[in-house]
């Protein structure tokens, strides 16, 4: 009997997540930010997502085994990867440069008596050059840095598997799909400043190192249709940033605005004792609105994380409602 199972990962830029004299094309509208990738992929969807430059990397890693009385027989590995390209518009002009992907890293399969693990790493830079100064050797770069995400799947004889976002670059954006084709999963945290300097030659899987990803589950489809309507009716978001270990809100505290994590990972404590963790797009405070201002639980930054401060009439109370219900029930 074959079982077979995949994970994919896509790696994308959001709105607004590059900083210093890199973001100026973005701002003058030459480059352009990548529209979020679909909450569910279905056959085909990477190659028309690249076709319509809609991310800079994917990572689809498939296998197999073959079972016979309960004993692995065999196993296959399969999938690989998709670079995307960088298209530059200038008034009615465009042009498309490709970019550069990397040799596909598959280590052997690590084989037990139940269960065989499989691990892809995939990557590429874009092609325009990008000159800038980094830490380490050669100390000044002239080709862009290295995106990647490094994959793992363990398929058993019992039919089960397990994927994991092992490693990842800093930046971009990576979100993870699961063998359904559903968005299950999110890299909680993105850093183009270290990402920049950093992320090139040795300091790469193609070198020597690996980079850990701080991974969280995906926020609700719910939240997720909220972020776009928000942004189709232009809703203005206020800035917060709040430092690892600072609060956002305490419970208790009088409050009524919500939230949008654009970056970053929450922890969510009620009566002292953490009960959640929360990462990019979810949509957080509306316990303090349906309950006459007070804020419910202590909302505390594990890492740095960038919000957008959204006034309590902008969301309907229904949503609202909904969004809660979701909480207490998960």
């Amino acid at each position: 009997m074959r079982i077979q199972s995949s994970v994919t990962a896509i790696s994308w830029i959001p709105s607004d997540a590059i900083e210093g004299l890199p973001k100026l094309p973005f701002e003058l509208g030459i480059g352009h930010y990548d529209q979020a990738p679909p909450d569910r992929l279905e056959p085909g969807d990477l190659e028309r997502l690249r076709d319509e430059d809609r991310f800079r990397e994917a990572n689809q890693l498939v296998a197999w085994i073959e079972v016979e009385n309960g004993r692995i027989t065999g196993f296959g590995h399969e999938g690989g990867g998709l670079v995307g390209s960088t298209t530059f518009r200038a008034g009615p002009k465009s042009i498309r440069v490709p970019g550069v992907a990397f040799e596909v890293l598959q280590p052997e399969p690590e084989v037990s008596p139940d269960a065989v693990r499989f691990v892809q790493t995939v990557g590429g830079r874009a092609g325009f050059p990008a000159p800038r100064s980094v830490r380490g050797r050669p100390f000044f770069r002239i080709s862009s840095a290295t995106a990647w995400t490094t994959l793992a799947l363990t398929i058993r004889a019992d039919g089960s598997s397990q994927h994991e976002l092992v490693g990842a670059s800093p930046f971009p954006r990576h979100w993870v799909y699961d063998a359904t084709g559903e968005v299950v999963q999110k890299a909680g945290t993105i850093d183009f400043k270290r990402w920049y300097r950093e992320s090139h030659g040795k300091r790469t899987p193609w070198g020597d190192e690996e980079s850990e990803a701080v991974v969280v589950a995906a926020e609700t489809a719910l939240e997720r249709e909220l972020s776009r309507d928000m942004i189709r009716r232009g809703v203005e978001l206020g800035r917060r940033v709040v430092e690892p270990g600072e609060t956002l809100v305490e419970q208790g505290d009088e409050g009524s605005d919500l939230f949008l994590l654009l970056d970053g990972v929450l922890t969510v404590e009620v009566d002292g004792e953490k009960v959640a963790e929360i990462g990019p797009g979810a949509i957080l405070g509306e316990g303090a609105v349906l309950s006459g201002g007070t804020r419910q639980a202590t909302l505390r930054a594990q890492t740095r994380c960038r919000l957008g401060v959204i006034s309590a009439d902008a969301i309907d109370r229904s949503a609202m409602e909904e969004l809660a219900a979701g909480r207490r029930d998960s």
